[in-house]
């Protein structure tokens, strides 16, 4: 149970990292509402009385009174383990980040006189990119005299898009820009 001596309570910093749940959650004695309607640990509601009955009934229970839905007319509160309840949200709050990344956009660059085998691993590489839901550009580099000899970087990107022609889709079709030749590809949708 949590001792109550302030409004720093609801404030209290998780293990890792600088992390906070929620400042605006209110926790036993900092409940405003004069009336409450209570939910036990198991989610039986209990009905509405006053705060001090509720709290009471907690403290008895050895737990805390969580304000959950402070907003609701008369607002609900929850009767439960205070760092239990902290613990569970910032794992939701970890799971829905990771869940909500986007792909990211990776790059893979390619000289114009590149060998077979170099070109079969960089192809391994990006369907891999592909595979992990990321985005991935295609970029012909040109050094020195090449840049007279872009037709040779256009056969080279078709090869490299024919290879991955099973797996990939083209999101924006290749354009020169400086000295390079790029294309962005992203995975195919079965």
């Amino acid at each position: 149970m949590i001792k109550s001596f302030g409004t720093k309570l609801s404030q209290k910093r998780v293990k890792k990292g600088t992390t906070t749940i929620s400042s605006h959650i209110r926790v036993n004695e900092d409940i405003r509402a004069p009336e409450v309607r209570v939910v036990d640990s198991n989610g039986k509601q209990l009905g509405v009385m006053s705060s001090t009955e509720a709290l009471e009934i907690a403290r008895e229970a050895g737990m805390d009174l969580v304000e959950i839905s402070p907003t609701a007319n008369p607002p609900v509160v929850k009767v439960i383990d205070w760092g239990k309840f902290q613990y569970q949200k910032m794992k939701e709050q970890q799971k829905n980040r990771r869940s909500s990344k986007g792909g990211e956009l990776k790059q893979m660059r390619l000289g114009l006189k590149i060998g077979a085998n170099d070109l079969d691993i960089k192809i391994r590489k990006i369907k891999k990119f592909l595979e992990d839901g990321n985005y991935v550009r295609i970029a012909v580099v040109f050094r020195g005299r090449e840049m007279a000899h872009k037709e040779l970087g256009d056969e080279l990107m078709k090869k490299v898009l024919d290879m991955l022609a099973d797996s990939a889709t083209v999101d924006q079709a290749p354009q020169f820009a400086g000295r390079s030749l790029s294309v962005s590809i992203r995975r195919k949708n079965a």
